[in-house]
Order: structure tokens, then sequence, then C-alpha cells
């Protein structure tokens, strides 16, 4: 493995526990009892109503637990499965699963709901970068 790639592999590492801590936070909010002032910024964000919504678990499931597991299966590719021959591959996949998933998401959030959530759109950025990320380690690691 180069080191522009293990370089790249500890940057997706990094990012993976941001979003674990965004997405953590996030899971709080789901579960939070009380209206928090948290992220409420106007008409136009508002994470409490993002994150309280009937799009905020699929199955009963929090779609912030959800980013949590993919983050840490993100890191654990980034950190302890790096060396594998198909761990670019799989990283590739799962950061542009969670991509996808995270543009859904926040397609729910401005046509659907018609308000944003900063955590969210955090997550989206971090998802967006670990997946530009994943593809410059697998597209590298095609040449080698």
């Amino acid at each position: 493995m180069s080191e522009l790639t293990q370089r790249l592999m500890s940057l997706v590492a990094i990012l993976a526990v941001c979003g674990i801590a965004v997405s953590s936070v996030s899971l709080k909010h789901h579960y939070a009892t009380s209206k928090t002032e948290y992220c409420d910024i106007g008409k136009s964000f508002d994470c409490d109503i993002v994150n309280r919504s009937e799009y905020s678990a699929i199955e009963g499931i929090p779609v912030a637990l959800i980013g949590m597991l993919g983050y840490a299966a993100l890191a654990g590719l980034a950190t302890v499965y790096r060396e594998r021959r198909e761990t670019p591959a799989l990283l590739f996949g799962g950061a542009a699963a969670g991509l996808a998933f995270a543009l859904y998401l926040t397609y729910i959030e401005g046509h659907v709901l018609g308000v944003w959530c900063v955590l969210c759109l955090s997550s989206l950025a971090l998802m967006a970068t670990t997946t530009i990320l994943a593809a410059v380690v697998w597209w590298s690691g095609r040449s080698e």
C-alpha cells in the first residue's frame, strides 16, 4: 500500500469518527423528550423537526443509529482491514451507499419536510468527502 493510500485511509478514518460523533448528537436529539434550542435557526433550520419526523426512523431504527453503524463500518475498513485486497472496493461501495442514503434524506428535508438540519447537512458533507477519498483510494489501488 502506497504512502498516499495510507494517508487517505487515515483521513477516511478521521472523517468516519467525526461522522459517528455527528450521528450520536443527532441520535440524542432523536430521543430527546423536550424541544431544544440546538439548531433552531428560524423557519429554515430546525434539527428537532427533522430528528423527530416520521422519516427519522426506518422500521423503528433511528436513521442516526444507522449512520453511526455505517460510519463505524467505514472506520473499520479504513483501519483494521485497510491491508486487505478487497478493502478499497468495499470502502468505496460503502461510502457511495452512505452518500446515496444521505442524499435521499437531504431530499426529504428540503422537499418533504421543508426544513434543514445542520447535523444532517454536516453528515452529508462528511459522507461526500469520504466518498471522494474512497474513490481515490479505490482508483489508485486499481493501478498498483
